[in-house]
């Protein structure tokens, strides 16, 4: 600050001298009067500046004395802060050492207490010893037994006590067998699956057959329509002929007729003479192809599952199954695949595979035909079997493989199982992802509606339900109910292929910790 006030009146000295020089160079003839009056206003500015001077000097010191005051009021804030610190840590030490000397005298005053109990319990143990020795004599006297009179008493009675405790240990050893046949199983039917990769055909009712051009429309329906009459009644299916580009619909239930009616449109569009007499040529080549056909996948069948010696009718009839279908899923594909999985799960318990494999090869042979002849096609199967001398645990299987007999042989069981998870398998059936989801949500919307419900899964493609309840809620009948009210809520309330297992899961629990 002192710099500046010294240059400012250095600035303001010669700002003067050389305003003084200006004018006595440039007006000589000014007055003395303003010479004067010059050099007091020089004075005046000078006066001016000096003030100013010493009012930013007065400034300067009083800035640097509220700073010193305000870093004097930090400091000893600080200084207090930390003293308080200082008392604080201080107590804490002391209380520290106040309950370590507490904890110390204690553990001392306990060491007294056990070393007399350990004296105390050395005399009672002396003075056991002595009234043994002493009971040991008068049962001796008392009872007239010896030693090792009474050691045999004991012996016998603790041979009672193993028998009964043998008794136990082979009923849990029996109960616990039972839970690992049941582990067993699971395992079998697993590993039959994972084994068997079998590929599903999901099937329609129409065939689509490409034209070479749109001309060949009016020729298969011919002049008045005659052609395409005259191919309908002979194979039984409809031709639909609409505006598709260069393609005719073939429509029919009958999945033989429409490969009938598929091969012999396929073949007159090749030759290209189209007329009644024609069609019906073509028609019977057709027939005879599409048996060659059925005769060949047959055999095929047999071949793939190692099942031979069948009747050549009973061949026959398993080709039929490739053009029959079940919820969309093609019988013969699901036959073979029956045959493979029965046929493995009766390889891990040790009995006959070829047995299983026939049955489950041939537990669906009535399908070829129930559409000619009335009745369950289980049992239309198992007449079959016997009409072709099929053995009796062949045809009971076969019969047994849906419930409507009783069945008779392990085989049976295996078959009723594979059947049941090739026709549940994801894929099999032909349902969209979306519904097959929809369809599992549903099942565990249902379940989770009912009080009491902790969790429910849909498992085994949506076969099973199965439910866990909170035990304080639901008791053992309570558990009973409510499977039968869900069971009603997805008869009434879902559409689904077979049955679906509702599995209540009531479970207790006892938790304690040691301490």
């Amino acid at each position: 600050m002192r710099t500046d006030l010294i240059l400012i009146v250095l600035a303001a000295s010669i700002v003067g001298l050389i305003a003084i020089f200006v004018i006595i160079y440039t007006r000589k003839n000014i007055s003395q009067a303003n010479i004067a009056k010059a050099e007091q206003e020089a004075n005046r500015i000078i006066e001016e500046a000096k003030k100013e001077a010493d009012a930013k000097k007065k400034e300067s010191i009083i800035e640097a004395k509220e700073e010193i005051h305000k870093l004097r009021a930090e400091l000893e804030k600080e200084s207090r802060e930390r003293r308080n610190e200082l008392q604080r840590l201080e107590r804490r030490n002391l209380q520290r050492e106040e309950f370590l000397d507490k904890k110390n005298d204690t553990l001392e005053k306990r060491e007294e207490i056990l070393n007399k109990r350990s004296l105390e319990i050395d005399k009672m143990e002396q003075q056991i010893n002595e009234l043994y020795v002493e009971q040991k004599e008068e049962l001796e006297r008392i009872a007239n037994l010896t030693t090792e009179e009474a050691k045999q008493l004991l012996l016998e009675d603790i041979s009672k006590e193993i028998k009964h405790d043998a008794a136990m240990m082979i009923k849990e050893v029996e109960t616990k067998a039972k839970e690992e046949a049941d582990k067993k199983a699971r395992e079998i039917i697993t590993c039959a699956i994972q084994r068997c990769a079998a590929d599903h055909v999901a099937e329609s009712t129409v065939n689509v057959v490409s034209l070479p051009n749109d001309e060949m429309k009016g020729r298969i329906i011919g002049r008045e329509g005659r052609n395409i009459r005259t191919l309908e009644t002979l194979t039984g299916i409809d031709l639909i002929i609409d505006d598709t580009p260069e393609a005719v619909i073939i429509s029919g239930f009958d999945p033989i007729r429409r490969e009938v009616a598929k091969i012999a449109l396929e073949k007159l569009i090749v030759d290209g003479r189209i007329h009644p007499a024609r069609i019906e040529e073509m028609v019977e080549k057709a027939k005879k192809e599409v048996e060659s056909i059925i005769k060949e996948e047959g055999e095929q069948a047999t071949f793939e599952t190692g099942v031979h010696g069948l009747h050549s009718e009973m061949i026959r009839l398993l080709g039929r199954l490739k053009y029959r279908t079940s919820y969309g899923q093609n019988v013969l594909k699901h036959s073979v695949e029956v045959s493979f999985l029965a046929g493995m799960m009766a390889s891990e318990l040790g009995l006959d595979p070829s047995i299983a494999k026939r049955i489950g090869l041939l537990h669906d042979i009535g399908k070829a035909v129930d559409h000619e002849i009335e009745g369950p096609h289980a049992l239309i199967g198992s007449e079959i079997a016997k009409k072709y001398r099929e053995s009796s645990v062949v045809v009971n299987a076969i019969a047994a493989h849906h419930g409507d007999v009783e069945p008779q042989t392990i085989e049976a069981i295996l078959v009723q199982a594979a059947d049941a998870i090739s026709a549940a398998r994801p894929g099999a059936r032909r349902e969209t992802l979306e519904a097959y989801i929809r369809r599992l949500e549903k099942l565990e919307e249902i379940a989770n509606s009912f009080e009491g419900v902790d969790k429910s899964y849909a498992i085994q493609a949506g076969r099973e339900l199965r439910i866990m309840v909170k035990p304080t809620e639901i008791d053992d009948l309570g558990a009973v109910e409510m499977a039968r009210g869900i069971i009603k809520r997805i008869e009434n309330e879902i559409e689904y292929p077979g049955q679906i297992k509702v599995n209540v899961i009531r479970e207790t629990r006892a938790v304690e910790y040691a301490k």
